[in-house]
């Protein structure tokens, strides 16, 4: 896919676009000298034995005859989910300093049969059985539909690098909820110390990466927090990586029966660090409704289950109102999801939702608007995903009174009806990974838009 398109707003003296997608919009120069370097791109040590990649050849570098930088975006990764939600939910990890059997190994309470998968039963069903052996088998996992399992390898994501991916959001991700009520973990429940844990663990695996490649700074795998950065490193060739948030309380800003537990203060303090951890986009919102606003629901058994978690961070199930515009949140469904059932207190049930009711009551509170206006000083970007639509709507409404294009639907949750007030403020929008079939069908849904607007389309995984 071609992803360079010409930037057309800037704010101040920061391009607001900045971080992440500029490097799908401007107009590129020369490759720098220091790029040109005899077979960068071959490691000088790799571990042994460890992943193949498969994969030969010079990785693509520089701008095509028109001056456009080429690639694919990978908007939306957890790629150290596995330092998240007390540290034992998802087993593996994406690289290990003891090689590839230490770090692609199952949790040590899925042995012998995975009968202890307790989260793949409630995500996925079934009773959670599986071969817990990782490497060098590969049995039952990874697998498409495992939320349990690491699937981002280091050299796993080399591959997808060296076929062509230039941009890759690594989102730090964590819920304080499902580490409290999960049976194993191995450290505290804070998900801003998950966040920080995160950041930390993404920079050394950038540091175990340029190891292989013969040093500082000569990795594919580059964290970068500007646009400047993110430009010289796909110029390169290498693979620009951009740290987002997404959890359900930053800052801990969650709500308690209505009530929030952080003010502006805690904001700015929150923004601050982030900024210092070299995050540039971030959700305010993920799965349950906080201080800054409601969020747009999941469905089905898992909607249920993250209802549970809904009433068990805050003292409230979600709340439905009929919808005030074509926009609309997901069904929540009233189908039961038993394992998660079981710990709400004695005597209080999930409620049943009426059908023609699908929009959540909580839009942005004026929290969020703080922290959105806030994000925008601050030159990161906003992910809509996760909001409510009235959320969201309010959310567009700030952006386009400062006509600020750092906006992102990453992940195909927001809804399709906000796609082209989207595309007309500067953002950009990539599709929930899935079968090819049918990732074609949606891309090919949007292409008129895309081309009137002259924007790029990714995938988020």
């Amino acid at each position: 896919m071609v992803i360079a398109q010409p930037l057309r707003r800037r704010l101040g003296s920061v391009t607001v676009v900045s971080l992440l997608f500029a490097v799908l919009a401007l107009v590129l120069g020369p490759v720098p000298s220091s790029a040109a370097q005899s077979n960068w791109w071959e490691p000088s040590a790799r571990p042994a034995p460890d992943s193949q990649i498969g994969v030969t050849g010079e990785p693509f570098r520089g701008t095509d005859a028109q001056g456009r930088v080429r690639g694919f975006v990978d908007a939306h990764d957890h790629i150290m989910s596995n330092e998240g939600f007390g540290g034992r939910l998802i087993c593996g990890k994406p690289y290990s300093e003891q090689g590839v059997a230490d770090a692609l190994k199952d949790c040590p309470e899925h042995y012998p049969d995975g009968s202890l998968a307790v989260f793949d039963m409630i995500t996925k069903g079934g009773d959670g059985r599986h071969d817990p052996v990782g490497w060098p088998t590969f049995k039952d996992w990874p697998a498409h539909d495992s939320l349990t399992h690491q699937q981002n390898y280091y050299a796993w994501i080399e591959r997808a690098w060296r076929g062509g991916q230039r941009v890759l959001v690594n989102d730090l991700v964590t819920n304080g909820v499902i580490c409290s009520v999960y049976f194993f973990k191995d450290r505290g429940c804070d998900e801003m110390d998950a966040i920080r844990l995160e950041a930390k663990k993404t920079y050394a695996m950038q540091d175990y990466i340029d190891k292989m490649y013969g040093g500082p700074g000569k990795g594919f795998f580059r964290i970068v927090t500007s646009s400047a950065q993110a430009r010289q490193v796909v110029e390169q060739g290498k693979l620009a990586v951009v740290l987002g948030v997404e959890t359900s309380e930053p800052f801990g800003c969650k709500q308690i029966l209505d009530v929030a537990q952080c003010g502006k203060e805690d904001i700015d303090k929150g923004l601050d660090e982030l900024k210092e951890l070299g995050v540039s986009s971030m959700f305010l919102c993920h799965k349950f409704d906080n201080a800054l606003c409601g969020v747009r629901y999941d469905s089905g058994a898992l909607g249920t289950a993250i209802n549970v978690g809904q009433f068990l961070s805050t003292g409230t199930f979600w709340k439905t109102e009929t919808c005030r515009g074509p926009q609309h949140d997901n069904p929540i469904g009233n189908a039961a999801a038993p394992q998660a059932e079981k710990q709400l207190p004695q005597g209080v049930d999930v409620p049943s939702y009426a059908s023609d009711a699908q929009c959540n009551t909580r839009g942005l509170t004026d929290l969020g608007a703080y922290a959105v206006r806030g994000m925008m000083q601050r030159g990161m970007m906003l992910e809509l995903d996760h909001m409510s639509v009235k959320a969201a709507g309010q959310a567009f409404d700030i952006l386009e009174s400062e006509s600020y294009p750092g906006v992102i639907s990453s992940h195909s949750w927001m809804d399709l009806g906000w796609t082209e007030r989207l595309y007309k403020l500067g953002g950009f929008a990539a599709q929930y990974m899935g079968a090819s079939e049918g990732f074609i069908k949606e891309a090919e849904r949007t292409r008129a838009l895309r081309e009137k607007y002259r924007v790029g389309y990714g995938y988020g995984t």
